[in-house]
């Protein structure tokens, strides 16, 4: 038996983080958050509660592990025995090492110090996150876990600053990198976020109570009002006093603000379709995608019928909606069409017995509509493209239905360049768009299609209405980092 990877040839994000303050029975509504966040990390998860013993102390309760979501909290009475209080921070993780499937390695991480409890969430990567640890380990820290994030509750620990806010203030001002947090004291909840803003946070209310999220999906599962973002450079402080107040404490990390470099992969394929992150909507931003890609890049089908669009899904329904949309407004004939059909019961991962090869496993996750997709001319919509081994076995399992033609149109650029704030892409060598140089031609040949063609670096800024195009990272696209990277970091084993 074999166990086949289904998510294998998308990027992966490392995680999603939730935190709540001030609202009896905190855990569930964390459950419930890291519920709607399972799309950014599908291999562990984990929530601390802040709690009082009988003798008036604070406590921290944690329970976290392997799985999805609903697996990791099937305990019986969790949430009622074990999970109590009324604070809490929440994890969601992908990892990317052997080493890092390891239980030490699920966060939040918990640490006890002279300041009392401290847990901690991370979503990001820190690029210089190596070189403190191995000066940490040489002044006699002992380290735990192999993931980036220890270094910031080692760096906040061992700080000199007399009160916990300004401890953090010190700790990342010594990082780089991306990196959204939560981190979970006796008496408070605070948030923060890198100063290029890599990472979405958002801030939202509940029955007088606060919640700090990746995306406001998390929000919404728990009918929660949405706030604001996390500001780039922001550290946000959330305590008694603003339960009492309305007021969130806000400082800066630094005295001055840094360009702003979003994850363009956000709006891309990231977040789901129904949050707002980076202060819009994601589903806007798709749709521009499919917009902008159909009139830069549109087919025409040669006998003059409708050719017919079809996403990938689910990732890709949104672009595909707007393809269609600027075909039809270009008075191209075209259909969108539900083509291909996904299966929503494999789970993470599906065993595939007495079977040497993978080609079974596309099979497993998609089918065909053939009546959809015979004879005519389909263009399929797709995200992005990685290693295209998918997009191969995609291929020719549409080709099965006897279409016409068979056109390939992606939302994104061609990625060339590792990520170094917070994504997981194999090495250079395995992309598909450094392996043929990219040369559309060969792709088109390895992958079996009629046509490829992927959008242009502008032609995605574009899409990004109501920003400003300078306002994006799209460094694995580029290679054009918005920060100094550290030419050993690639070969280190740390994940968040």
């Amino acid at each position: 038996m074999i166990d086949y990877k289904l998510t294998e040839d998308k990027p992966k994000c490392f995680c999603g983080i939730f935190g709540i303050y001030g609202m009896k029975g905190a855990a569930l509504p964390t459950y419930y958050g890291l519920h709607s966040l399972q799309h950014r990390g599908q291999e562990a998860a984990g929530i601390v509660t802040s709690s009082q013993n009988e003798n008036g102390k604070p406590i921290f309760n944690i329970h976290k592990g392997n799985g999805l979501v609903s697996e990791v909290f099937s305990v019986p009475n969790l949430f009622r025995d074990n999970l109590q209080g009324s604070s809490a921070i929440g994890h969601n993780r992908y990892s990317t090492t052997g080493a890092s499937k390891s239980h030490k390695n699920i966060q939040p991480f918990v640490v006890n110090y002279r300041l009392g409890h401290l847990a901690l969430s991370h979503n990001g990567n820190l690029t210089n996150a190596n070189i403190i640890r191995d000066k940490l380990v040489n002044d006699g820290a002992i380290f735990q876990t192999t993931s980036d994030s220890e270094v910031i509750l080692h760096l906040i620990a061992r700080s000199r600053k007399e009160n916990q806010i300004e401890q953090v203030q010190d700790a990342l001002s010594q990082v780089e990198g991306a990196y959204c947090l939560t981190i979970l004291t006796d008496d408070k909840l605070i948030a923060a976020r890198d100063p290029h803003g890599y990472r979405p946070l958002c801030i939202g209310k509940l029955n007088g109570g606060y919640i700090v999220t990746s995306e406001t999906c998390a929000l919404d599962i728990n009918s929660a009002e949405y706030i604001r973002d996390v500001e780039p450079g922001e550290i946000v402080v959330i305590d008694n006093e603003t339960l009492e107040s309305g007021k969130i404490k806000s400082y800066r990390l630094f005295d001055y603000q840094e360009k702003k470099k979003h994850c363009i992969f956000e709006f891309i394929y990231f977040s789901r379709p129904d949050s707002r992150i980076f202060e819009a909507n994601v589903d806007k931003m798709r749709r521009k995608l499919g917009k902008v890609l159909a009139k830069e890049h549109p087919v025409i089908d040669k006998d003059g019928e409708k050719v017919i669009v079809i996403s990938v899904p689910d990732s890709s329904n949104t672009a595909a909606i707007g393809y269609q949309q600027q075909l039809e407004k270009m008075s191209i004939p075209s259909k969108l069409e539900i083509g291909l059909i996904r299966s929503h019961y494999i789970g993470r991962t599906f065993i595939i017995p007495g079977k040497n090869d993978r080609e079974i496993g596309v099979k497993i996750k998609f089918n065909t509509v053939k009546g959809v997709l015979e004879g005519r001319t389909v263009v399929l919509i797709d995200d992005s493209i990685v290693r295209g081994t998918t997009s191969k076995k995609l291929v020719k399992l549409i080709r099965e239905a006897n279409p016409k033609e068979i056109h390939l149109r992606i939302s994104s650029s061609q990625i060339r360049f590792p990520c170094y704030y917070g994504m997981d892409f194999p090495s250079k060598e395995e992309l598909i768009a450094n392996r043929f140089e990219g040369d559309l031609k060969k792709m088109e040949e390895y992958l079996g299609v009629d046509s490829l063609e992927y959008m242009k670096i502008d032609e995605m800024l574009e899409a990004m209405v109501d920003h400003a195009p300078d306002n994006f990272c799209t460094a694995c696209f580029s290679g054009d980092y918005p920060t100094k990277i550290n030419t050993n970091f690639e070969k280190e084993a740390y994940d968040d």
